[in-house]
């Protein structure tokens, strides 16, 4: 069973990634202010056209992430629909919202025809998929995002939600925040002090060259083993390989009671000096802006010694948003803190990969693992 869940993540991972930007380049994501002006039209991530001819009143997020920006950036009050499930139980939302199939990903296009919403929300994920031609033949105006190539992606489908929901100053707060906390995390990591970790995802899965995590790792202030042993997106890693480079970290999601690992794995520098570092599973799988929180989590736990934890945020919290203080964003500046629960890893968007290759590509996975 355990098997079977770390290869459903490895998958859904894998509709989740961005490409990742070089280690060692800048973290921080300055971005231009979003603009609320109506009537609006956008072009999105396919080449349409997206007309609003006045500020929606309702919204409906159709992967995990998008409804994380919404949140995030204090719009959640607009939302009529989303998924609801394992992948978004930090979120909170109602069960009522949900729109989603049992997997708490894949969306269904009857439940979001019948909340009628005045936008919807598509990760590029499902750019190619069937679900946005049947909404926009239902007559909805469907916003496929662009696919986001780096944290500047993020930051970028962060202030065009803004823009398309009217929530200029909740976007404008969260960017402001994610480049606060991740400029504090480039000025705190050495440059010179880059120990190598090990991601275990469960089962030996990793995560290479090309990926989300990589990104998270290496902005984090470490290498990533998956990456330095000449991975590509999401393998096994065989232990011996492991044992003989002897990471001095091992991340893990928090998904997991304890790190994952082989029994041989247990004998290296990182286990044996309990450098370990349990990172919340939606933050390093989500690409919303709670992705700093993942890297702020690793960065601190490694380089911990390097941060003035007095100076982390102005109002004395852990940094993080509040949702309600974003939707607030008119009457006030401040922010606190809306940290999530544990979870499983979750899913969202790589260009041209759409659920059906995510399905097509789970079934190789067991297929592949029927031969182990």
């Amino acid at each position: 069973m355990r098997t079977l869940l770390v290869l459903c993540v490895a998958v859904l991972l894998a509709v989740a990634t961005f490409t990742p930007v070089a280690a060692g380049g800048s973290a921080a994501v300055s971005q231009e202010s979003p603009t609320c002006e109506f009537p609006l039209e956008l072009e999105d991530g396919t080449g349409e056209t997206v007309t609003l001819e006045e500020e929606p009143e309702s919204v409906v997020a159709l992967q995990p992430s998008d409804a994380q920006t919404v949140v995030e950036i204090g719009a959640d009050d607009k939302l009529v629909g989303m998924p609801v499930g394992e992948f978004t139980a930090y979120l909170d939302a109602d069960e009522e919202l949900d729109i989603s199939e049992d997997d708490g990903v894949t969306p269904v296009a009857e439940q979001v025809i019948d909340r009628d919403p005045d936008v919807v929300l598509a990760a590029n994920a499902l750019a190619g998929d069937d679900i946005v031609d049947q909404l926009r033949d239902a007559g909805l105006e469907v916003y496929v995002y662009p696919t986001e190539e780096s944290l500047d992606g993020v930051a970028e489908n962060v202030r065009l939600t803004g823009e398309l929901l009217g929530e200029c100053d909740g976007a404008d707060d969260s960017l402001e925040w994610m480049d606060d906390r991740l400029s504090e995390i480039e000025a705190a990591v050495p440059a010179d002090d880059r120990p190598l970790a090990y991601y275990e995802m469960g089962d030996g899965f990793t995560a290479g060259q090309g990926t989300f995590q990589d990104e998270i790792l290496t902005t984090a202030g470490v290498d990533n083993l998956g990456a330095e042993a000449g991975l590509e997106g999401w393998e096994t890693l065989s232990e011996e390989v492991v044992v003989e480079e002897d990471p001095e970290w091992i991340v893990y999601g928090d998904d997991f009671d304890e790190p994952p690992v082989a029994e041989s794995v247990m004998g290296t520098t990182a286990y044996q000096n309990d450098q370990v570092v349990a990172v919340d599973s939606q933050h390093m799988s989500q690409p919303g802006p709670l992705v700093v929180e993942a890297i702020d989590e690793i960065a601190r736990a490694v380089h911990g010694d390097e941060f003035d934890d007095d100076a982390a945020t102005a109002d004395g919290s852990d940094g993080e948003p509040d949702a309600d203080d974003a939707d607030n964003a008119e009457d006030t500046d401040d922010t606190d803190d809306t940290d999530g629960t544990d979870g499983t890893d979750d899913a969202e968007s790589i260009p041209g990969f759409g659920v059906a290759a995510a399905v097509l590509a789970l079934i190789g996975a067991i297929g592949l693992l029927g031969r182990r």
